[in-house]
């Protein structure tokens, strides 16, 4: 009897902890194919949501994958994050998803939208 409960409580701890483990998502690893690594970006009313993670990253080639869903003209900038030398700039209009392809280097790079005020996001870069 002893031995049958213990396998209905375990069964039953590891129920409870697939049911609360479940809701929480996880940023993926960026993909590097030919040399670029892509990053997905949405763009909603005053922030920016990834889907990668942006921690790690290495200097290199670089596409943003940016989707304006705030439902009204927004923008992406890109800048370099020491220089602050202007790497791209474009807008969106509402549902539409434009890719830039720019080169990161060591001193990282930061984003946010010229549009719709939205604070600078700063990335650093490893070596």
């Amino acid at each position: 009897m002893k031995h049958g409960f213990r396998v209905i409580l375990a069964a039953a701890a590891l129920a409870l902890a697939t049911v609360i483990a479940a809701p929480a998502t996880f940023a993926a690893t960026p993909v590097t194919v030919d040399g670029v690594t892509t990053i997905h970006l949405d763009q909603h009313n005053g922030y920016f949501a990834a889907s990668e993670t942006l921690a790690g990253l290495k200097p290199g080639k670089y596409r943003f994958v940016v989707t304006n869903k705030a439902g009204k003209m927004v923008g992406f900038q890109i800048q370099d994050g020491k220089s602050h030398q202007q790497l791209d700039m474009f807008p969106l209009e509402p549902g539409q998803t434009r890719e830039s392809v720019v080169d990161i280097g060591e001193g990282g790079f930061r984003y946010r939208c010229p549009i719709n005020p939205t604070p600078w996001y700063e990335v650093n870069v490893g070596a």
